[in-house]
């Protein structure tokens, strides 16, 4: 990738598909929700990524490292990058819509932002990142205030949602600071401990073959596999490697809107000024964040 690199029409609708694949996951999840436990959701989501992504890997000709250090790098990713924020968003879904879902997690690029102030060089916070986090967390506050001011229940649900922002972002970080292999042979290696670390829990806690499963929290929980978690991964890294880590970054402002509409178009989820000015502050926040300081 050169450094005045244009994206091409493949790179834009590669990006779209990705926006439509992790913008409708919160969607998806909260059909899965019928039928599944969030153990069984996350189980059976890591468990078909891992297969996926590992025929993909051998069929591209590469191969899992055998050291311990890789292994362990791979167990620290799959618990904050999948097991804990997967687990996290499944059961804050139980109580709050999908669409509030998918607005509160467009908070994580503001926590990475905070994080990386403290553990990555050269990512110090200025005034407009700062602002661009106050922007954000107001934001973060007007979808949650019913819940804080009211009897409502869900108000330890949307701070699950909150708090899986926070354990990607930790795995944003972790990401940068640890060795680094080879994207795609992280990915099935990260999926593959998190596959060994969870079903077997999901077996015994659910003990699935003994559970009845409709139809539509089926497709959903296996296309959550497939989709927005597997073939999203593969997408990912091949934009990240023509296009740039930058141009995917776009992706921040579309998701919380594809996931808030998709959530009342498709599932007649209610629509909420105080949820669209909660959302507006939140991607205000992550432009201003990332607006240079002049030398």
């Amino acid at each position: 990738m050169t450094r005045h690199y244009t994206p091409t029409v493949k790179d834009w609708l590669s990006l779209l598909l990705l926006i439509l694949l992790w913008g409708t996951s919160f969607m998806f999840t909260a059909v899965s929700l019928q039928s599944f436990s969030p153990v069984g959701i996350v189980s059976l989501r890591v468990l078909i990524a891992a297969i996926i992504l590992t025929f993909f890997m051998y069929a591209k000709g590469w191969r899992l490292p055998v050291t311990p250090l890789a292994w362990a790098i791979f167990l620290l990713l799959g618990i904050m990058g999948n097991l804990l924020p997967f687990l996290l968003i499944s059961t804050g879904q139980k109580d709050i819509s999908s669409g509030i879902a998918g607005l509160l997690m467009a908070f994580m690029p503001l926590a990475t932002m905070i994080l990386a102030h403290y553990f990555v060089l050269g990512e110090s916070l200025n005034r407009f990142k700062i602002f661009g986090f106050a922007l954000g967390i107001t934001g973060v506050v007007i979808v949650l205030w019913p819940s804080l001011v009211g009897a409502h229940s869900n108000l330890l649900s949307g701070l699950l949602i909150l708090l899986a922002t926070f354990s990607y972002a930790i795995n944003t970080i972790l990401v940068r600071r640890l060795p680094s292999y080879n994207p795609v042979v992280t990915a099935a290696g990260v999926m593959i401990v998190s596959s060994i670390a969870i079903v077997p829990l999901w077996l015994w806690q659910d003990l699935p073959w003994q559970q009845s499963y409709s139809l539509n929290a089926t497709l959903s929980v296996l296309w959550l596999g497939i989709g927005p978690t597997a073939f999203a991964t593969i997408l990912l890294f091949a934009v990240i490697g023509t296009a740039g880590p930058t141009f995917l970054s776009y992706i921040n402002y579309v998701i919380p809107i594809v996931a808030y509409f998709t959530g009342a178009l498709l599932l007649g989820e209610a629509i909420e000024w105080q949820s669209l000015a909660a959302m507006l502050l939140i991607i205000l926040g992550i432009a201003l964040s990332r607006k240079r300081v002049a030398a």
